[in-house]
């Protein structure tokens, strides 16, 4: 713990600047959570004839060796943060993931089938590895920092809505730099390379930000953490334990919705140039309600805010099991409904992660360490579980250019999986989420709200 009051210690205000920098950084990350998630499953069953249960367990293996990398990153990070005072060369060297997002996508001329999916499951590892050095140090920032509850919002609302651009922006100009409906490896691999050098720049603006915040509002020293002793204590914390399950079912469902997008677009509307418009129907809405959540979590906590989202996300779920029989506009209209609901779950659990750090006993190295190995194994839930919809429904996998007639059951499977599926998911995770109680401990007798806004 840091001090007596470790939820509700400090009331100093971040400076816009630094947190403009600090929230550049996931515009770059933002590219990296969306572009594999929407277009990888595509790219591989309908562009390199990889068949859905090997695709899908393509990327469901490199994820789960997150499971064991991140925590491990965590260690070296809070090893980093008590011999050196910071986490910058772990950052750094984060920066080198637009390299590995560029060869994701440029699988060798000729591989198709096994080949294809091997190649993209070796490069997704080696690029998930490179992704952890820069997202956990990353995300253990609001901890570091001498900032209350509140503030802590705040920080994490700024970050949430340069994540939106990143989101939007890149689920938007990825399918067409690949070519649209005559998309083509080619094409895969040009958008690789362009969006990579986007990600980069933001990536290094990201560490200036950190650099910045922590001249104005580092926590003071504390004793060397990390290793199986903080892992430990991070996994008996009930606190973190209720969040982080919670956590995992809303990532693997809204990586669900994004692997899903394409074929419901083309399958299930009979447009594939709906999915831009299903992905920014889901990620625009957060530049104009992230603001709006950060508001409702100062008035009724952070917990509430999230059973609300969650409650929002199953509902708009159902509508778009009913598939194009419901008409375009109402369909759109719930997609729009989980895209305000996704904002608020984007905010809202990375706002109490570090209230639960700094409440808790563990080192905040290896918190986040546990928590982004759980998003990333949500990241890779979400499509293989899609991927298995599929596969049960009997769908047929093809080349670039190649048109295949699917059947009853495979359309079937495209729209309950995009529909039924993620309002179950939800539903678990709001069940578990109502097991959180550390926000009704921070919420009685803390300061009164910061007046800066985002």
């Amino acid at each position: 713990m840091n001090g007596p009051d470790p939820l509700t210690d400090d009331t100093t205000a971040l400076p816009r600047g630094p947190l403009l920098g600090f929230a550049a950084g996931s515009v770059g990350m933002g590219v990296w959570v969306t572009v594999p998630g929407l277009l990888l499953l595509y790219f591989l069953t309908d562009v390199l004839a990889v068949t859905p249960w090997l695709a899908g367990l393509a990327l469901l293996l490199p994820k789960v060796a997150d499971v064991l990398l991140h925590p491990w990153v965590g260690h070296r990070c809070d090893v980093a943060q008590a011999r050196r005072g910071d986490r910058r060369r772990l950052l750094l060297l984060g920066c080198a993931l637009p390299a590995g997002f560029a060869a994701l996508f440029a699988v060798p001329a000729g591989w198709t089938g096994g080949p294809a999916a091997a190649w993209v499951a070796v490069v997704f590892v080696a690029a998930n590895l490179l992704f952890a050095t820069y997202q956990v140090p990353y995300l253990a920032t609001p901890a570091d920092l001498r900032i209350g509850y509140h503030e802590r919002t705040r920080l994490m609302a700024f970050r949430m809505v340069a994540l939106t651009v990143g989101i939007l922006a890149s689920g938007l100009l990825a399918p067409l730099l690949t070519g649209g409906d005559d998309a083509t490896r080619g094409g895969y691999r040009r958008m690789g390379l362009l969006l990579a050098v986007g990600m980069f720049v933001a990536l290094l603006i990201g560490v200036t930000g950190i650099t910045r915040l922590r001249r104005v509002a580092a926590a003071p020293p504390v004793a060397p953490g990390g290793g199986r002793r903080a892992l430990v204590a991070t996994l008996r914390d009930p606190q973190f334990r209720r969040l982080v399950t919670a956590y995992l079912a809303m990532s693997t469902t809204t990586h669900l919705v994004l692997a899903a997008a394409p074929y419901y677009a083309e399958y299930e509307l009979g447009r594939p140039q709906l999915t831009t418009v299903l992905v920014a129907a889901f990620v625009a809405p957060a530049l104009l309600v992230t603001p709006g959540w950060s508001a409702v979590a100062r008035r009724v906590g952070k917990q509430r805010a999230l059973l609300a989202a969650q409650a929002a996300f199953a509902v708009g779920s159902l509508v778009l099991a009913v598939g194009a029989a419901a008409g375009l506009p109402v369909l759109v209209t719930a997609v729009v409904v989980l895209g305000v609901a996704f904002a608020g779950m984007q905010l809202l659990p990375f706002a109490m992660l570090p209230d639960v750090i700094r409440a808790g006993a563990g080192a905040a190295g290896t918190y986040t360490g546990v928590w982004t190995a759980t998003e990333a194994l949500g990241g890779a839930l979400g499509p293989w579980a899609y991927s298995l919809c599929l596969a049960g429904g009997g769908f047929v996998a093809s080349t670039a250019g190649q048109t295949v007639l699917q059947s009853d059951t495979a359309l079937a499977a495209v729209r309950y999986g995009f529909g039924l599926l993620p309002a179950v998911l939800m539903l678990g995770a709001l069940l578990r989420q109502r097991r959180y109680t550390l926000d009704r401990v921070a919420r009685v007798g803390g300061p009164p709200a910061h007046p800066g806004s985002l």
